[in-house]
């Protein structure tokens, strides 16, 4: 009744995730840059999230909470399979793939 906080860990967990969907919901992704000065400590507990889920250290109802906000695990796969896609665009709109550099 006075709000007294048992589980010191999934408080601080919650609230980042609080975080992290006013973030998203600001900036239209979840991929928040560690070293952006302005979301350094959000962006840290992202990087975070994302060594405990590759250790298999992660919740599965972690993992699902991140998942339903579009969480990136991979931001190295994800950049790739978005310039990948592209790509795929270009070649479908100018039957070939060779892009130049200004963009004609």
């Amino acid at each position: 009744s006075i709000g007294f906080i048992w589980d010191v860990l999934e408080h601080a967990w919650c609230k980042k995730f609080n975080e992290l969907c006013a973030f998203k919901a600001q900036n239209g992704h979840c991929n928040v840059y560690q070293y952006d000065e302005q979301n350094k400590s959000l962006g840290k507990w992202v990087q975070h999230q994302r060594v405990c889920y590759k250790k298999n250290a992660l919740s599965s109802s972690r993992i699902e909470q991140l998942d339903s906000i579009g969480f990136i695990w991979d931001p190295l796969e994800h950049a790739w399979s978005e310039m990948f896609d592209q790509l795929c665009v270009f070649k479908a709109q100018a039957g070939h793939y060779i892009a130049s550099r200004n963009g004609e």
